[in-house]
Order: structure tokens, then sequence, then C-alpha cells
């Protein structure tokens, strides 16, 4: 979180961040991740670490929940830390932010490719790179099993 500080909104660089949900501590559920939001307006960071031990994630200005079509803002970006920080953001080609049900969490997409996706039971997901963010592929493989999530949201 402290690296990724200087990328985020400035109206946000100053407000402390809470853990919201992490697979340790509160299983490895889509459902339960989207029930753990702490308001609807806050803005959501998810860090993940792979099987292979990359770190990577996404930043979403607008809480993460499970919704029937795309939403979020320019704000929205992708990152990676391999190895040190890569930041992917908006390109402004499309407006697929982030889109989620019980089954899949996507943050970015265009023609049939996500920049990120999670299956409803996170234990797998993948990257590839996409329109709204021009972004590479955030792990070392396309698919990838989770080993650790956390999402982070503000005070």
């Amino acid at each position: 979180v402290p690296q990724l500080g200087a990328q985020l909104p400035p109206r946000l660089t100053q407000q402390p961040w809470h853990l919201l949900y992490a697979t340790g501590r509160d299983g490895f559920s889509l459902r339960t991740l989207y029930r753990s939001e702490a308001r609807p307006d806050s803005p959501a960071l998810l860090l993940i670490r792979d099987t292979e031990a990359q770190a990577f994630g996404a930043f979403s200005a607008s809480a993460i929940r499970s919704s029937s079509g795309f939403y979020g803002t320019g704000e929205t970006f992708l990152f990676s830390f391999c190895p040190e920080l890569k930041v992917f953001r908006w390109t402004g080609r499309n407006d697929f932010f982030v889109k989620g049900d019980v089954n899949l969490l996507m943050v970015g997409g265009g023609s049939g490719r996500f920049g990120l996706w999670l299956d409803g039971d996170l234990h797998h997901g993948g990257s590839q790179p996409c329109e709204t963010f021009d972004n590479e592929t955030l792990s070392q493989r396309e698919e990838f099993c989770i080993q650790d999530l956390e999402m982070w949201g503000l005070a």
C-alpha cells in the first residue's frame, strides 16, 4: 500500500487505508469480498499474490461490488510489482473498468480480453493485455492461482 500511495488520486493520498478483506482471515470467496466493503462510495485497492510469488492488482475509485454492467471511472488502474512497480492507467479507448457477479470479477476489457479477472472462489484468475489499460500481463502467465488476496478501503 505505501508504494502505491503516490499513484493514487491526490484527494486520497493522505487518507488512512484499512484492510477490509483478506483470504487468510476471511476465506476464499468473491461473495464474502463483496460483503466486506466498508462504504458504497469507498475506493478499493485489490492486492494479489499468486503461487509464483508475483504481486499485482487493481485500484478502483468505486467500491468493488456485484453489478450487471461495467462501472467505475478513469481513475481506475492496474499495477504489477515485477520486479518494480508498473502502473497501467486508463487509455480512454473504452469504459470497461470493473464488473463483477458471484462467479467472476473483471477489471479492464475489450475484444474478449480482461486486464484482470478472478473466479468466484478466488482460487484462479487471469490477466491479458486489454484496451482499457494497454497493460502487460500482470502475472508471469495469463492464468494464475491465487495464494493471497487482500482488499483495502478508505476509513
